[in-house]
């Protein structure tokens, strides 16, 4: 005969011997030795974070080193047909870098360097030689850009009592179509202003115009802008809305005015506006082709 006291004393330590196998064994399953996970060692973590620190900095400074090789000693001497070498060869330059680490970097940050270190510096030499040469061929440490059209380009006709008139704007071009006649009654002027980042003035522009076979070429007039600048609206004004946009940057653009002459015949007339400019580090060009179209009376193609 067994009392009630001494079976449940017997069924307590049997929970317990079950309940403390059971934590042996949830704490075998845990542990991190047993699952292949490496113990955390703070002094080689410390040794890693500077390792890849000094990589860090050491891709930078080469990056920073072949930009300025491709700037001021591969761009001077490349011409404009091969300006694909100054991105190309910097860019393939990037395997040198594992050979660079293992030339300067001590012995003890070289272990800690894998396949992983290499992705990274990759990526971080292939944009920063990318910021910095978009950084040192714009102004103030570069120009390689001629200047372009401040905003539109047009025809004004002025007549005998000094109105202007815009031709219409189509595709492609202007055009004008006459109500009689085979000449445009009035002067056609040809409008138009250039911007640019650097000297707005310091651009060469020639002006040919062509019409059936016959070149002819224009230089700008000086005191057009002065005196009808107001009739012909050098921006867009409450009282001056369908005028053309030339100037919108006024006196940063350089204004052109170009007196095409009196009585310009039906047909096509081609217009090449060529801008020459000094740049830094080579010459700057930029050729625009325009049309100014002369059509026939309507009543005259019925």
């Amino acid at each position: 005969m067994v009392d009630l006291k001494t079976a449940m004393a017997a069924a307590q330590a049997e929970r317990r011997k079950r309940d403390g196998a059971k934590s042996d064994e949830k704490k075998k399953r845990r542990s991190g030795a047993d699952l292949g996970i490496e113990p955390f060692d703070p002094v080689k973590y410390a040794r890693k974070e500077k390792a890849d620190t000094a990589s860090m900095w050491l891709v930078i400074f080469y990056a920073f080193v072949v930009t300025m090789l491709m700037r001021f000693v591969l761009m001077p001497s490349t011409t404009l047909d091969k300006t694909d070498v100054l991105y190309l060869l910097p860019l393939t330059m990037m395997i040198l870098i594992p050979q660079l680490h293992r030339i300067v970097m001590p012995e003890r940050f070289k272990e800690h360097y894998t396949k992983g270190t290499w992705f990274r510096a990759f990526f971080l030499y292939t944009f920063t030689f990318l910021s910095l040469s978009f950084l040192v061929v714009n102004p103030p440490f570069g120009d390689i850009v001629a200047p372009q059209l401040a905003q539109d380009w047009g025809i004004a006709v002025m007549d005998d009592n000094g109105n202007f008139t815009y031709a219409d704007e189509v595709k492609g071009g202007v055009e004008w179509t006459l109500e009689e006649g085979e000449y445009l009654p009035g002067s056609a002027w040809l409008l138009f202003g250039l911007a640019d980042n650097v000297d707005e003035t310091g651009a060469n522009v020639s002006i040919v115009h062509n019409f059936l076979g016959v070149e002819t070429s224009f230089d700008s007039n000086e005191t057009f802008w002065s005196t009808y600048g107001d009739e012909v609206g050098t921006w867009k004004t409450a009282n001056n809305k369908s005028a053309p946009i030339f100037l919108p940057h006024k006196e940063l653009d350089q204004a052109f005015a170009i007196d095409l002459g009196d009585g310009l015949a039906i047909g096509t007339h081609e217009i090449e506006v060529t801008i020459t400019e000094e740049g830094n580090p080579w010459v700057n060009t930029r050729t625009y082709n325009w049309t100014f179209t002369v059509n026939p009376p309507t009543s005259s193609t019925e």
